[in-house]
């Protein structure tokens, strides 16, 4: 069995050591010749920088804010696969309740895995990747204020991969000596501060001092830091560098919320940091920061909560800008409210740090406490409806253009309601105490986390997929994307929610319930209702790969600065200025290419 594993092992090396040859052998990545007065977007000065590298040495040496902005999105679309995966074992697991695919702490370990691969290296990156492509563009700068601290923050993120997912990858190389973490991506002590300088305490602590879930903590540190240099980044750009024709009362919708997640982020990260670097040292040197005799294992909860409910609306803000900036284009009309969806964004930023207990609701904390964690909880609803209601209001009377960008924005707006309303409920300590560690709490997060974040990334990708390519994409596939993805979701999420109210517990790799409480019947078919939308979701994941790779690579040309005809509503939208520049220099080379042909020498004009 080992010997396989180390054999699997080998050929995923060999994989990816041919693609980088393949991408380092693509010859429209390989370089391009910018215009020749250099002129730009921006303060006249140029978005292509000068003449690029070739081949694999541009992509590892860039500063230019548009290519980073393409390496996170690449990167955090093969996080996407990887925690996808995962996630397909999951539901794969649950068909049966005695378990259909593995044992429990390999469930344990995917389980861990795919939740801490879809938030830090899904969630951020693919958010980092609109920021820095399109930020600069919107507010007329000419790069991000730092770019090289701008590429530092992305090439902290592959090795946080690599650590993440360190233990499965060296558990066949040691014999099973390391092990991938079985934490859950909560942490949650006194199981995760069970390391290597504790004493056995038990067969569940001692599974949890393999360096694996050490490995795990330390990626986790190295991508918050990626984080945080990417947020001071964010914010110094959009305070120093803007263009002069773009001020506070203009700034685009999707800055603003860039910006309040980057003071997020700010305020947040360096939390979580703070609290594994002591994780690190109660599971190594014997510190009793989490220990019973110590600051004990509530302490991590308020400390993770404190960075973790923020984080929910540091995933949540830019995916809402996506949508409050790309809905109008298709409704043929300016957004709706727009200075209360700019309020709207600052006061979500501000409540999110007052309510991180009611992740503890079940913990025994005082009541008092309790009623007043809940009433912060309740009102930060109120801000997410607004822009809720706001959306809605901006497609009345708009003339719709239902394209695959639009279905998106739709299906975020529907999908959020679902997520939003199950997140007041148990914002609720009555129903909270009923509903907690329960699958409903699964699906509620997983509706806000694949049903909203996802699909407005989706329709970010979509309408913007001319800009970042210069090619168009096989619309028909888009919208099977849409539908397949729409479907999958709500099947396998409101499946979910129906568990929870039937108590079936989460994280859990077998089950078996006692027929007073719910026949086992009714539980394994909700489980293989959710696997059957899983893989729904699987194939219109397959189908958004296919078309964006083969569309990419072999799509039409765009050859108007306007793809989706956005003048028709006087909704042109000036990031794609760019877009014109990059058909100018296109025509441009290929004129030049042309008149080399027709040179007797091979190209050398020796006039």
């Amino acid at each position: 069995m080992a010997n396989g594993e180390l054999l699997l092992t080998g050929l995923m090396v060999v994989l990816l050591v041919a693609i980088a040859v393949l991408i380092s052998r693509i010859e429209d990545w390989r370089s391009y010749t910018p215009l020749a007065t250099g002129a730009g977007h921006g303060h006249g000065a140029s978005h292509g920088h000068d003449e690029k590298p070739g081949g694999l040495t541009r992509w590892l040496t860039t500063v230019d804010h548009k290519d980073i902005g393409i390496l996170y999105g690449a990167y955090a679309v093969v996080a996407f696969a990887v925690a996808g995966i995962m996630a397909v074992l999951i539901r794969a697991q649950l068909i049966i309740p005695e378990g259909a695919l593995m044992d429990a702490n390999f469930y344990n370990a995917i389980m861990t895995s795919h939740g801490v691969t879809m938030l830090f290296l899904f969630g951020t990156p693919i958010l980092a990747a609109f920021a820095n492509y399109l930020v600069p563009l919107l507010i007329g700068a000419d790069d991000m204020a730092f770019p090289r601290i701008n590429a530092i923050a992305f090439w902290l993120l592959p090795p946080a991969a690599l650590l993440v997912w360190g233990g499965f990858f060296l558990e066949p190389l040691t014999a099973g000596a390391v092990e991938a973490a079985q934490t859950s991506w909560t942490m949650y002590t006194p199981l995760s501060s069970c390391g290597p300088a504790a004493e056995a305490a038990g067969a569940a602590c001692q599974a949890q001092a393999s360096a694996g879930a050490d490995l795990m903590i330390l990626g986790l540190h190295l991508s918050g830091l990626a984080a945080t240099m990417g947020a001071i980044n964010f914010i110094a750009t959009i305070f120093t560098e803007r263009g002069p024709s773009v001020n506070w009362a203009n700034l685009d919708i999707f800055s603003w919320t860039v910006l309040t997640q980057s003071a997020l982020i700010l305020f947040a990260f360096p939390l979580l940091g703070s609290a594994l670097l002591m994780l690190l040292l109660d599971r190594n040197i014997g510190t009793t920061f989490f220990a019973v005799e110590g600051g004990g294992a509530l302490l991590w909860q308020h400390l993770f909560w404190f960075f973790g409910h923020p984080e929910v609306y540091i995933l949540v803000l830019p995916p809402m800008g996506i949508v409050s900036y790309v809905l109008p284009k298709f409704s043929g009309r300016e957004l709706f409210g727009f200075k209360f969806v700019v309020y709207s964004t600052l006061a979500i930023g501000v409540l999110s740090f007052g309510v991180w207990a009611h992740h503890m609701f079940a913990t025994g904390m005082d009541p008092r406490l309790r009623a007043s964690f809940m009433a912060v909880s309740l009102a930060i609803a109120i801000p997410s409806a607004v822009k809720t209601f706001n959306w809605i209001t901006t497609m009345w009377n708009g003339r719709l253009r239902l394209t695959t960008p639009m279905l998106f924005c739709i299906g975020f707006i529907s999908n959020f309601i679902i997520g939003g309303v199950t997140g007041v409920f148990l914002a609720a300590v009555p129903i909270d105490l009923l509903l907690h560690d329960t699958y409903y709490v699964v699906g509620h997060f997983h509706y806000i986390v694949m049903g909203a974040i996802g699909f407005a990334a989706f329709a970010g990708i979509y309408y913007w997929f001319p800009l970042f390519t210069g090619k168009m994409y096989q619309k028909t596939l888009g919208k099977w994307h849409f539908w397949l993805s729409m479907i999958g979701t709500n099947i396998t999420f409101f499946a979910m929610l129906g568990l929870g109210y039937i108590g079936m517990p989460r994280r859990y790799a077998t089950y078996t319930f006692d027929s007073a409480l719910a026949p086992l019947f009714t539980v394994t078919t909700l489980h293989q209702v959710a696997s059957i939308g899983a893989f729904i979701l699987l194939l219109g994941q397959i189908i958004f790969v296919w078309n964006i790779v083969t569309s990419w690579l072999e799509g039409p040309d765009v050859d108007v600065k306007d793809p989706w005809n956005l003048d028709l509503d006087d909704m042109y939208a000036r990031e794609f200025d760019w877009l014109g520049t990059k058909i100018d220099r296109r025509e441009g080379n290929q004129a030049a290419d042309d008149a080399s042909a027709l040179l007797p020498d091979g190209g050398q004009d020796n006039d």
